[in-house]
């Protein structure tokens, strides 16, 4: 998988920094945080119920990050999650704040027999990286004989968004369907992500934002974060990217 230092410090630095204030705020605060970048509790949903998840549902979150929508889908659905980071600090963190056990792996080459899982997700995941293709297929080769696949993948609307931040290689709709079916997978559903999001997620999250900043504001690693932050936001100002829902199955 692609990646480099600004991809670091985005979802490994600051994986701690996040474990860090929830346990200063409180736990309460571990969910919204956990999902930061990643997904709000609509879209979430949305991809819960397109996936059928389940009491003992075992699902697979590629990319799982701290853990933030694999513990939310726990704690709404009862699944039983199985998370993969390719970052260390990531995986930590997700122990520290819910609890849950990651592996830490690549996505091209995960440490898992095949059809071991019912349900699979990738949350912001499939945009940065360039190897696409084989990263769905390592996902099909998990998944059961039809099992369903959750996307969140942020997706081209002009050719080459700029300014891109470091580590992103966002696919067009045309890319992005294809490359789903060369891996064997059927799109059922697409959407763009609702952007409503309840003020108390948005409080929380942005309390423990709050507290990175007063504490690593002057680090330059914080600062990388930032710049990734603001050329993201601009691609979204302008139309360039938007946010992508889908709800494939595998055949």
């Amino acid at each position: 998988m692609s990646g480099g230092s600004a991809m670091d410090v985005e979802f490994d630095d600051f994986a701690g920094w996040t474990a860090e204030a929830v346990e200063r705020l409180g736990l309460d605060h571990a969910i919204p945080a956990g999902c930061r970048g990643s997904a709000s509790p609509t879209a979430l949903a949305w991809l819960a119920e397109a996936c059928q998840l389940s009491s003992g549902t075992r699902l697979l979150d590629l990319g799982a990050g701290v853990g933030g929508p694999a513990a939310w889908a726990r704690r709404r659905y009862g699944v039983r999650p199985v998370l993969v980071d390719p970052m260390p600090g990531a995986c930590r963190a997700a122990g520290r704040l819910f609890g849950l056990s990651a592996i830490l792996a690549d996505g091209l080459a995960l440490p898992l027999r095949s059809m071991c899982v019912d349900a699979a997700w990738s949350l912001g995941v499939l945009c940065t990286v360039d190897e696409k293709y084989e990263l769905l297929r390592e996902l099909h080769r998990l998944l059961i004989p039809g099992g369903p696949l959750g996307l969140l993948v942020l997706v081209a609307q002009t050719a080459d968004p700029k300014p891109a931040p470091e580590g992103n290689s966002f696919p067009s709709q045309q890319e992005l369907v294809a490359v789903l079916t060369n891996a064997q997978f059927s799109v059922v559903e697409q959407i763009t992500a609702p952007e409503d999001v309840p003020s108390s997620w948005t409080e929380r999250a942005g309390r423990v934002d709050q507290v990175i900043r007063e504490a690593h504001g002057d680090d330059p690693r914080f600062q990388e974060a930032e710049e990734q932050n603001r050329r993201m936001r601009e691609l979204f100002r302008t139309g360039q990217v938007s946010t992508q829902l889908i709800h494939a199955r595998a055949w």
